[in-house]
């Protein structure tokens, strides 16, 4: 297991993604100035990234990633994709709920479709940030059942980053746990006793939207292209 830091196991929403990417960052500051490359997991995940990245004096990116839905049950995630075709199936959930493998490799497909579809018009904004020889912080606005997450984590470390660091907000504790065991470093700021959902824990908590999220990206390559 890596290691996991938590910050407090209060309920108290945060005012909005910005406010707990700022928080996030003080807990990071160590990293200031370390060429971190920070991805956010879209779409809420790159307000918090892009407050992170700023104040690390970092570079900025999202990592894409797709939960695999579980047949019937949409709203379950039985695992994720991320770009470049990796996957992660929950072998527990397959089990318990006889997922067939032509169920899964039919999502798997549909999800790598809808990803790369994304990723098309993303990386036509911001070209994707190598991650070979870099330390890697993984943010969102929080997890619920952390598939994407461990996805993420899995995907950056084969691409070579020396460091995976995930921060997050907010999460319920055998989630964060679960991801503590796969990332070199968590940081969550509340790991709150009686979690529900993630919007549980933000008192603005609007969508964000795919023009919001490139607008962001095109920000940070306007930065890049600066220096």
């Amino acid at each position: 297991m890596g290691k996991l830091q938590v910050v407090s196991r209060s309920s108290q929403p945060f005012p909005n993604r910005e406010e707990a990417g700022r928080l996030l960052a003080r807990e990071l500051d160590s990293l200031r100035g370390r060429d971190a490359v920070v991805l956010g997991i879209p779409r809420g995940g790159i307000i918090a990234a892009r407050e992170l990245a700023v104040a690390l004096e970092g570079h900025l990116d999202v990592i894409l990633s797709h939960k695999l839905r579980t047949p019937g049950q949409p709203e379950v995630a039985m695992g994720a994709v991320a770009e470049g075709g990796i996957a992660f199936v929950d072998p527990e959930i397959v089990r318990l709920l006889g997922i067939s493998v032509n169920q899964i490799e039919q999502e798997k497909a549909f999800q790598l479709g809808e990803l790369n579809r994304r990723a098309e018009q993303v990386r036509r904004i911001l070209p994707k940030v190598p991650l070979a020889g870099h330390p890697v912080i993984i943010t969102d606005d929080g997890v619920a059942t952390g598939a994407t997450a461990l996805t993420a984590i899995r995907a950056a470390r084969l691409e070579g980053a020396t460091r995976v660091i995930l921060a997050l907000p907010v999460g319920p504790e055998d989630s964060v746990r679960e991801l503590a065991e796969e990332a070199d470093e968590t940081i969550c700021l509340r790991l709150p006793p009686d979690f529900r959902a993630v919007g549980q824990f933000y008192r603005d908590f609007g969508q964000v939207s795919d023009e919001e999220m490139l607008a962001i990206l095109k920000e940070a390559r306007r930065r890049k292209e600066a220096v």
